[in-house]
């Protein structure tokens, strides 16, 4: 046997796997530093995972280290010294979880330590070799956040302020010099970090986007080189989310790996070469403007591809399943423009899940327990009480019972056996993998509800994390496409579709799409559902689709605001008045204009007759014909707004009518001169009187105004004037009752004595305007589908906002939302 087979042999013994055998056995040098070290370690048998990897990446230490020319001399040297330390910290598992920090610390006291009786005999050995490790280091959680604490406010908080999350990296960096927090597991100090300076902060948002690189001036190109580089910025103009970044850079169909590589063939026999991809949401909520992000990705990939993408409800949870959310996120899929190739329910596959999980049960890769939530928490290395994770993990009592037992106990699962929380079906994965995600995950579990769509057939249900793989793989999914916090489920992923042999469907993952100044939990808005602050989940001051939709959002707005801010790995946290303003250069394109009076006065012209009327020609659009034109009646009475009047006659800022300052109305030939006001008692204005400059006396006016005739008017029962719903912009950290405080007491103004030409009707009756530059929109919607109703007849009030007809509106009465203001 030759030295290379002697040590791969050893290191079969003590539990390497095949996989690691045989990337080892190309390292002979690595391979001559394992064999001394196993050598000292007195354990026979197999070891556990934790102390094999501790000890080969001791190795790596040795085998890597340039200024030690001769490794297997020094651990000659050292045996006595390594031998201790092996036996002492390896073996017993003592070493802060295998802490990379802990290992390059023994590392150095063994290097940097004389010969081994000097350093075994001293009176402060192992002491020394504790402190200097880590080894038996104990620091509490307040210790931890009182030294990150007391580091960000005391030492960085202002150049933290001034820089924002651009500190990040020197933060992480500095804080691991802290004392003894360099043994601290850095995931779980990122953690703490990331969250206190999100306190301090608030959530990423535009001013901690990349600032784009300015490129040095060229030099002059020829004509030759302008042609190309014209084309190349037409190009460029045409690009879009699906063509570069994260959706660019995707695989191709079957380009993705195979356990398996025979169930490739029959994927590709059924996808044809062609894009598959699923918008999977839970029926338990309606979708908010981070969905629409999900949907224009999944959707949208799938077209861009000619491919198909499925609607498919993920109803695994009967217990906060209603119908209302089924038909609301369809509603929702077709208001964006997109219809499913098909529509499908997790339920669908309810009979073929269930036989997989005896399947795996089968295979020794799951198994029935028994554990209370806490017990598993405690198995899992969780403290129940302050869900802090760091503790041992072990197996539970159940995890090695036969096969036999399993199998029994899981049909007394089916069968209605058990109660909910007394038996679980769980996932047999690896409890010393780093992820959660791997720590043995619950399949199944026993629900008593009735199922929207099952009824009471099932006393058991599987869990997401068995469902969702499982269907992407039947339904032959090429592309499963999700947002980051999914990114550790990837491992648990793979791993159950291998072990049931199935189709390996490639999951990816996303950044979601966040809005600061709002909230998207469902509990918080419920919260303010039931409170009585928002009218219902549609409310047009929630960022719920629904609320979009009905405040007046165009669906091809959002879209095109999303594909502006293209696709990446990373989440995007965007100012509310980012997407508003987005909006509002949509609607400045694509809505006609009409003239709409908020707080009316009445104003008598008093050198007019009372049969006085005069057709005065407006365009819905100013320089746009596709949107035609209309006539309104110049009367002797109109109605202006009453911001529009100051008795301040001496305000030069102002320049509408005043008593020394005449005023046009929009198309009307000539000018208004003041002549005198009429009050209430309480000093109101009521009515004011002018004359029409008939004569020309007043060349040109300093500006012209909106107005409505009271032959040529409508009442608008209510025009709501829609702000931010919160004070602050980070309410979502606020405490789960300190959020109802921040609420903006002006976040719905309603107005009630409003007029508007009755040239709305036309427009009414034509909506939705579609005209031919609308359609050449590269993400143009029609909302012409059952998807839409009253929000879709849109308009610029001018000089006021933008507004649509809300839901509340009916033939006799006309109720009005603000969608946004003509100007942030």
């Amino acid at each position: 046997m030759s030295a290379v087979e002697e040590i791969t042999k050893k290191l079969a013994e003590i539990g390497f796997e095949d996989v690691k055998l045989k990337e080892l056995s190309k390292n002979a040098k690595l391979l001559n530093i394992l064999q001394p070290l196993l050598s000292l370690v007195d354990k026979e048998g197999e070891l556990p995972k934790a102390v094999r990897n501790s000890i080969y990446n001791l190795a790596v230490l040795f085998n890597k280290d340039k200024e030690q020319t001769l490794p297997l001399e020094l651990i000659s040297n050292k045996k006595d010294l390594i031998s201790y330390i092996l036996n002492n910290y390896f073996v017993t598992e003592n070493l802060n979880n295998n802490n990379a920090v802990t290992l390059e610390e023994i590392y150095l006291f063994i290097t940097n330590n004389g010969n081994d009786n000097g350093t075994l005999k001293s009176d402060e050995f192992p002491k020394n070799l504790e402190k200097q490790a880590g080894i038996n280091l104990s620091l509490s959680d307040s210790d931890i956040n009182e030294k990150i604490s007391k580091y960000l406010n005391e030492t960085i908080k202002d150049e933290l302020i001034e820089k924002r999350y651009t500190l990040a990296p020197k933060i992480y960096a500095e804080v691991r010099k802290l004392d003894d927090l360099k043994f601290c597991n850095f995931g779980d100090l990122k953690k703490i970090i990331d969250a206190k300076v999100a306190e301090i902060l608030g959530p990423k948002d535009e001013r901690d986007a990349p600032k784009p690189k300015v490129k040095a001036p060229k030099a002059k190109k020829s004509n030759n080189d302008n042609k190309k580089t014209n084309k190349k910025e037409e190009e460029e103009n045409h690009r879009n989310m699906f063509t570069e970044g994260f959706l660019g850079d995707l695989h191709k169909v079957g380009e993705n790996p195979q356990l398996y590589p025979e169930t490739l063939k029959k994927h590709l026999d059924f996808t044809k070469g062609l894009v598959h991809t699923r918008f999977p949401p839970e029926p338990n909520g309606f979708l908010h403007i981070g969905h629409s992000k999900a949907i224009m990705v999944n959707f949208g990939f799938a077209a861009y591809n000619n491919g198909h993408c499925y609607l498919r409800y993920d109803d695994t949870n009967p217990e906060a399943e209603e119908q209302k959310y089924f038909d609301s996120i369809l509603n929702m899929v077709h208001w964006l423009g997109y219809k499913p190739w098909k529509i499908t329910y997790s339920s669908n596959y309810f009979d073929q899940l269930y036989q997989f999980a005896i399947k795996l049960i089968e295979f020794n890769k799951g198994y029935v327990c028994k554990c209370s939530g806490d017990e598993i928490k405690r198995n899992r290395g969780v403290d129940p009480v302050t869900g802090q994770p760091g503790g041992e993990r072990r197996a539970c009592e159940h995890r090695e019972l036969p096969i036999s037992w399993h199998l029994e106990e899981f049909k007394k699962m089916h069968d209605g056996v058990y109660q909910p929380g007394e038996a679980i079906l769980r996932m047999k994965q690896d409890l010393q993998n780093p992820s959660p995600q791997m720590w043995d995950l619950i399949a199944y579990r026993v629900l008593n509800a009735t199922h929207p769509r099952t009824g009471d057939k099932w006393k058991i249900y599987p869990t997401y994390d068995f469902t969702h793989c499982i269907v992407d793989s039947l339904e032959n999914i090429t592309h499963s496409l999700c947002t980051t916090e999914f990114y550790l489920s990837r491992e648990s992923y793979e791993w159950l579709l291998d072990q049931l042999h199935l189709f390996r469907t490639a999951q990816r993952e996303f950044g979601r799409l966040n809005i600061t100044g709002t909230i998207m939990s469902k509990r918080r808005i419920a919260k303010l559902v039931n409170s009585g602050v928002v009218r219902d989940w549609n409310d047009p001051r929630l960022f719920t689709l629904e609320s979009l939709k009905r405040r007046g959002f165009p669906p091809s707005a959002i879209l095109s605001f999303i594909n502006t801010l293209g696709v990446t790995t990373s989440s995007t946290n965007i100012q509310a008045s980012r997407l508003e303003t987005a909006v509002r250069r949509y609607l400045e394109d694509t809505v006609p204009r009409l003239m709409l009076v908020l707080d009316p006065i009445e104003v008598c012209i008093d050198n007019l007759d009372d049969d006085f009327e005069l057709d005065c020609e407006l365009p819905y659009k100013q320089g746009n014909d596709e949107f035609g034109k209309r006539t309104v009646k110049f009367t002797n009475k109109v109605y202006i707004d009453r911001t529009d009047f100051s008795e301040d006659a001496d305000d030069k800022s102002f320049f509408r009518l005043t008593a020394n300052q005449p005023v046009g109305l929009l198309k009307v030939p000539k000018v208004l001169i003041f002549k005198s006001v009429e009050k209430d008692a309480d000093g109101k204005i009521t009515r004011i009187h002018v004359n029409y400059d008939s004569e020309s006396t007043v060349k040109k006016p300093k500006t012209y105004i909106q107005w409505v005739s009271n032959k040529s008017s409508i009442p608008v029962k209510e025009v709501r004037l829609y702000n931010q719903l919160f004070k602050s912009e980070n309410p979502a950290a606020l405490g789960s009752d300190e959020f109802l405080n921040d609420i903006n007491p002006n976040s719905e103004v309603i107005l009630k004595s409003a007029l508007i030409e009755d040239n709305f009707k036309e427009v009414v009756a034509k909506s939705p305007i579609v005209t031919e530059s609308l359609k050449k929109l590269d993400f143009y919607v029609s909302e012409t589908t059952s998807a839409s109703g009253n929000e879709r007849i849109r308009f610029q009030a001018m000089r006021t906002g933008y507004f649509c007809v809300d839901y509340d509106s009916t033939d006799d009465e006309i109720v009005l939302n603000r969608i946004v203001e003509l100007k942030n």
